[in-house]
């Protein structure tokens, strides 16, 4: 332990001062970033860039120093954000820098904890984010088609750009100014979707390259997936793999501005993760062959909050697998591992940048690339894309190299780093379970806890209008609100046809999405969801009218908008029709979607235009028996902040699908009640072989999402507010807080492991090593679950021992660990004898922090 923290502190006091000369040098004065063919260069200097992206308003900014710092912690030199116009222009001319939106705060942070940003302004964004990322305004500019050749949205386009450039160029934060930003993006994944655009496609990007450039920023711009992408706009790669990707020109380095870390989760399906094995493989191989920057996609996901979710049917998480998860903790093995590859990475930069890889076949899926410099600098790569283990000969030297696996060599001799062999900690997760602190209003009782609202069927507030037929309901609400009521009246004789026994018939009704509540006469009538694969809704409900005036109030609502795809803009959502009065053979049929139908419209809900969500209303009722398990109910309690400091969600068992507030800020859209299907997930996924989002499935048969995050900064000690909207029914007595905290800690390391990457170049050769350290400075190991040294099996948390095992592993780790914040244990006959002569052994622990 004394060698680690002497190690620990070394390296602490030389990034202090490389942030300190980092920070010194952005700040002083301005930096020259151009490119050459192998990297950017700034200052003169080519720079090897690992980057990570951290979308600032999915999250807080009293989360965001952390988040930086811990990415710098983890390797990252560079951190990339998308601008969100729809959050900074929502009503068109006026704007929103301010709270969650401070873009300038952000940027600064990246800055002062010495790291490089990369903006990009797009204002495209997709990023699961609703409507892309455009505003609604820009739906009704007259005349407007989105994302070609089109004056209309070529102006607004350029207007909001000029807006972001000229709010970076105020706030000296280009490197050319001396701040921390090297890069930035104009237009998003265009070329994935052009060819739809017909002739306006090419104009239009020619255009969007020259608006840029003329902006004058001092730094280079990209775009992505753009292959025709006009000099000097560097075109860069997005993808699980980048490692094949050519720049469009011999002259521009090869970027890779989306590694996609995971992959985002929709309600209804199973849960995306991506082994990090196959992520580290992915990073090698793209520095292995020429790549000089990439960039995960997310490295911090977080969350959707308010109705920012896109899809539609994107979740309200958005943790995306990333190195950091959803609520700012780092997610091991994944942030240790990726960090690990990182250090070996940097090990190798000055050959890297210095000259062109040189490439060369050691066998059937096997793969060497040298990196020499005149000077004798020399790294090298040895790659397996193979599904099956190999042993290779390299410079007259012997490499067992794992399948889908690469080794890299920084002295073209030794191992410092395989992907595939994991030396960082595990970390599981664990959510304890807390009761909700309701503080007991006047009327006392645990009843009274809860307030509540009935919103009316059909139409209620005075803000309506009529129309003849159906209208489409992103053009009718401007998504000012997910809601939208069509409702309408029919008068009944008792002889239709399209009647049975007088009464009976079917109401059919086809819309484009994304859900749909109906009622007839004030009751209801049916309920139909569409799905991530396909929103529109078709449904046949058998309903009983009555002789007179009948009512129909239908309820549609969008779960987010769509944020993808050509003219995804202009796709549509709600009741569309045809709608319907049927009889049940078919024969007969009254349709109420015609021109001479009149429907009345109301937008949103009466609760919204009571500003229920902020909890303030005099419009709240409390009773000793409010109405469990009721359709379209607002709750409302006042609540103690639970204690301690870990980070918390909201777990929503009990309810239906609806959306929360907590001191008036939307934590967003809930739907605990849509469970992914049943199949399709494994307890553990093959890394080998190429990687696709379906590939590596959790939480099968289980709600796609239960718990729902409340950042720390919302919570007051006491007196918050907690309001929910109930759309299908649930039980709100039932709503509970999650505190994230950590369970076990775990390793799993080989005598083949390399040595700890930060061990390279000492003089005194160290061999693999199991180190674990509690995630919080403040803890210590109190326990060992289970150590077990020769052929264990299993994961973290599930740990078996094998035919071979050595007696003294549990009382060896024990003694070095318990007590100790952190421990490192070398993994050798040395230390725990030989269980068994001539087989390669492990060592397995399994570790609590208290």
């Amino acid at each position: 332990m004394a060698t680690m923290r002497g190690r620990e502190t070394a390296r602490a006091m030389l990034a202090e001062v490389i942030i300190f000369l980092s920070v010194l040098t952005m700040t002083s004065f301005g930096a020259n970033v151009t490119y050459d063919h192998r990297a950017l260069v700034i200052d003169g200097n080519r720079r090897l860039l690992i980057s990570g992206s951290i979308h600032y308003p999915r999250s807080t900014p009293e989360m965001w120093p952390d988040l930086i710092q811990k990415s710098k912690d983890g390797g990252l030199n560079v951190i990339e954000t998308y601008v969100f116009w729809d959050l900074h222009e929502p009503v068109q001319g006026q704007y929103d820098f301010s709270g969650g939106k401070d873009l300038v705060k952000f940027i600064k942070l990246v800055g002062d904890a010495g790291l490089y940003a990369h903006l990009r302004i797009g204002p495209y964004v997709c990023a699961e984010w609703n409507y892309g990322g455009f505003p609604l305004w820009l739906h009704f500019v007259p005349g407007i088609v989105f994302r070609t050749d089109n004056q209309p949205f070529k102006d607004a386009m350029q207007k909001f750009t000029v807006v972001i450039v000229d709010l970076i160029k105020k706030n000296n934060l280009y490197a050319s100014q001396g701040g921390p930003i090297i890069l930035s993006q104009i237009e998003n994944e265009y070329g994935d979707i052009e060819s739809q655009y017909g002739s306006g496609a090419k104009p239009y990007i020619n255009w969007a390259a020259n608006m840029a450039l003329s902006l004058d920023t001092g730094v280079p711009w990209v775009m992505c997936q753009q292959a025709d992408a006009p000099d000097p706009i560097i075109n860069t790669c997005n993808g699980f793999y980048c490692d094949q990707f050519t720049p469009n020109s011999n002259k521009k380095p090869k970027l890779w501005t989306e590694n996609w870390s995971g992959w985002f989760s929709t309600f209804g399906n199973p849960i995306p993760y991506r082994p990090v094995e196959d992520l580290a493989f992915a990073v090698v191989r793209f520095f292995q062959r020429g790549g000089t920057l990439q960039n995960y996609y997310m490295y911090h996901g977080g969350t959707n909050f308010g109705r920012t979710a896109g899809g539609p049917f994107i979740s309200t998480s958005y943790d995306y697998d990333a190195p950091i998860d959803e609520y700012g903790i780092i997610d091991q093995p994944k942030w240790g591992h990726l960090k690990d590859v990182h250090g070996a990475i940097m090990l190798c930069e000055e050959a890297l940048l210095a000259t062109d890889p040189a490439y060369s076949s050691l066998g059937a899926n096997m793969e060497a690339t040298v990196y020499k410099t005149g000077s004798g600098s020399c790294a090298a790569f040895l790659a397996n894309v193979g599904t099956s283990d190999a042993n290779v000969n390299f410079n007259g030297n012997s490499y067992q190299l794992p399948a889908w696996s690469v080794s890299i060599l920084p002295d073209c001799k030794s191992v410092a780093l395989n992907t595939a062999k994991i030396n960082s900690v595990s970390i599981l997760p664990k959510f304890t379970p807390q009761a909700l602190n309701h503080e007991i209003d006047s009327l006392g009782g645990s009843e009274s806890s809860w307030a509540c609202f009935s919103e009316p069927i059909g139409i209620s507030t005075n803000d309506v209008f009529t129309k003849t037929g159906l209208l489409e309901q992103i053009s009718t609400t401007a998504d000012q609100s997910d809601y939208l009521w069509y409702s309408a009246s029919i008068g009944i004789k008792g002889d239709e046809l399209f009647l049975q026994n007088g009464s009976a018939t079917v109401l059919h009704i086809d819309s484009l999405g994304h859900g749909l509540h109906a009622f007839i006469n004030g009751k209801p009538a049916g309920t139909q969801f569409g799905h991530s694969g396909n929103a529109k809704i078709s449904i046949d409900l058998p309903i009983t009218l009555t002789q007179g005036t009948n009512k129909i109030d239908l309820l549609s609502l969008t779960i987010g908008l769509q944020n993808y795809g050509a003219f995804f803009d202009v796709q549509g959502a709600g009741i569309t029709g045809p709608v319907l009065l049927k009889g049940s053979t078919g024969d007969y049929a009254l349709s109420l979607s015609t021109q001479t139908q009149q429907w009345t419209y109301q937008v949103g809900l009466k609760g919204e235009t009571l500003d229920l969500p902020d909890g303030s209303s005099s419009e709240w009722q409390s009773t000793s028996a409010f109405p469990l398990n009721q359709p379209l109910t607002w709750y409302k309690t006042t609540f103690s902040a639970p204690g301690g400091n870990d980070p918390v969600a909201l777990d929503f068992t009990g309810m239906g699908k609806g959306e929360a507030w907590v001191n008036g800020d939307s934590i967003g859209r809930y739907w605990p009640t849509f469970s992914s299907g049943s199949t399709g997930c494994t307890n553990s996924c093959n890394y080998r072989g190429a990687y696709f989002s379906s590939k590596c499935l959790k939480n099968c048969g289980q709600p796609t999402q239960q718990l729902y995050h409340v950042p720390r900064s919302w919570l007051k000690p006491t007196g918050n507010i907690l309001v929910v909207f109930e759309e299908i029914g649930g039980d709100p007595t039932k709503i509970s807080w999650a505190m994230r905290q950590t369970g076990s800690i775990c390793s799993h390391v080989s005598e083949s492991h390399p040595a700890p990457v930060d061990t390279w170049g000492q003089e005194k050769k160290s061999g693999p090593v199991v180190a674990l350290e509690c995630p919080s400075s403040s803890q210590v190991i109190s326990s060992i679950k289970f150590a077990s040294f020769g052929t264990p099996g299993g994961t973290c948390g599930s740990f078996a021992h094998g035919k071979c095992k050595s007696t003294r592993a549990l009382s060896i780790v024990q003694k070095a660990c318990v007590g100790s914040q952190g421990c490192s244990i070398p993994v050798s006959i040395n230390t725990f004898g030989d269980p068994c002569f001539g087989v390669k052994k492990s060592l397995a622990v399994e570790a609590v922090c208290t």
